[in-house]
């Protein structure tokens, strides 16, 4: 088994992706450069039921409407630990055999007959729910809460694996500048621009609950977009470290310190914090954001928890005046654009993210890695 790579050493944002382009049509460009094979290996749940397994599985036949990528760094989200896991939320929407991952980036190899905008060699990741397209929410411009959506890794097969087929109409051109472990975390990376974007962050303080891996991106993403002051709570010292790195100009630990007490003291002067990301789903951290949520604020829920919650909301939301929304997933592709300008731009830094690199195959040690929340975000590669 090939060593994992284990190491907080990142590489450069503006790392060189050598690419070249064909003139020929694009299936014909996909196919007299790349020499695809039979088989590949991917990481897969096979059965209901705790871990996952390496295979031998086939590769993916390509549709006349999709992109056939062959990976070259794919990243751990913590929807994938829950599969790892097997725990209730995977059991109710996860039906195995089913090749995990959707956080990732690669080459183009090959290329739908009717896919007119993309050729082989491009360099791409992906926006990982398929949307529907035809439902009011999608015409709307809405897609990203579409009522049919397939999510790569939960409904599709995914990309922890050599090759992964995606419609064309999901991929993301990248920048040739941007190395690949980067450009895998734009679809995570996302999710915390849409939660810190949804509203005016300029000039304003916010608190982020919850540092992991989302939370991290969200304290980064405020302090690019100009956030005077960012809170950021959690009750895992190493995260709080990394929390600092990413633009934290306090961290606060509810285990030891008054959370609550401690921002409001030093936000007496707006009665709270403007703009609180709700990162972490965890009932007391939810209840914590509205206590310190000054009248007027706003709030922004990506967390997700495990069961009811219970709320004053005469007293946190609607005496204050509050606006609360929740966030899902990235607006298709309004927050690509905003993610992609961010890094372009230099603003946001998000070197001190990834911490550990593996090879594909040692995955278990990775999810286990992830299980210890002793990490940032894991990246395997295939």
């Amino acid at each position: 088994m090939t060593k994992a790579v284990m190491s907080a050493d990142t590489v450069s944002p503006s790392h060189p992706q050598a690419r070249s382009k064909s003139t020929e049509t694009p299936l014909r460009a996909a196919a007299r450069s790349f020499d695809i094979p039979k088989t590949m290996r991917a990481v897969v749940k096979r059965q209901a039921g705790p871990g996952f397994e390496l295979i031998e599985a086939p590769v993916p036949e390509v549709g006349p409407k999709d992109l056939l990528v062959k990976v070259k760094a794919t990243s751990i989200c913590g929807t994938d630990v829950h599969i790892y896991e097997w725990n209730r939320w995977a059991q109710g929407h996860v039906r195995p055999p089913l090749t995990i991952g959707h956080e990732f980036s690669g080459d183009v190899v090959a290329v739908g007959s009717e896919v007119k905008d993309f050729e082989g060699g491009e360099y791409v990741s992906a926006e990982s729910h398929v949307i529907c397209g035809v439902c009011r929410q999608c015409r709307e411009g809405n897609g990203h809460i579409c009522h049919d959506t397939a999510i790569l890794g939960v409904d599709l097969d995914g990309s922890y694996a050599d090759y992964v087929r995606i419609p064309a109409k999901n991929a993301w051109k990248n920048p040739a500048t941007l190395a690949p472990d980067f450009a895998s975390l734009q679809e995570p990376l996302g999710n915390a621009v849409h939660t810190v974007l949804s509203g005016a962050v300029a000039g304003k303080t916010a608190a982020v609950f919850g540092c992991g891996p989302q939370g991290l991106m969200a304290i980064g993403v405020a302090r690019a977009a100009g956030a005077t002051r960012i809170y950021a709570v959690d009750v895992n010292p190493y995260r709080l470290d990394l929390a600092r790195e990413m633009g934290a100009t306090r961290t606060l630990n509810p285990q030891g310190e008054d959370v609550v007490t401690e921002i409001l003291a030093e936000t007496a002067d707006i009665g709270g914090v403007q703009v609180v990301c709700e990162m972490s789903g965890h009932p007391q951290a939810i209840r914590q954001g509205f206590e310190v949520l000054a009248n007027g604020g706003r709030y922004s829920m990506l967390g997700i928890p495990s069961g009811p919650v219970e709320l004053d909301i005469s007293r946190d939301i609607v005496f204050k005046g509050a606006t609360v929304q929740g966030i899902i997933g990235r607006r298709v592709f309004e927050t690509w654009y905003q993610t992609s300008a961010l890094l372009s731009s230099g603003r946001l830094d998000i070197s001190p993210l990834i911490t550990h690199r593996f090879a594909l195959e040692c995955f278990d040690e990775a999810f286990a890695l992830m299980q210890s929340g002793n990490c940032g975000k894991v990246v395997l590669l295939p």
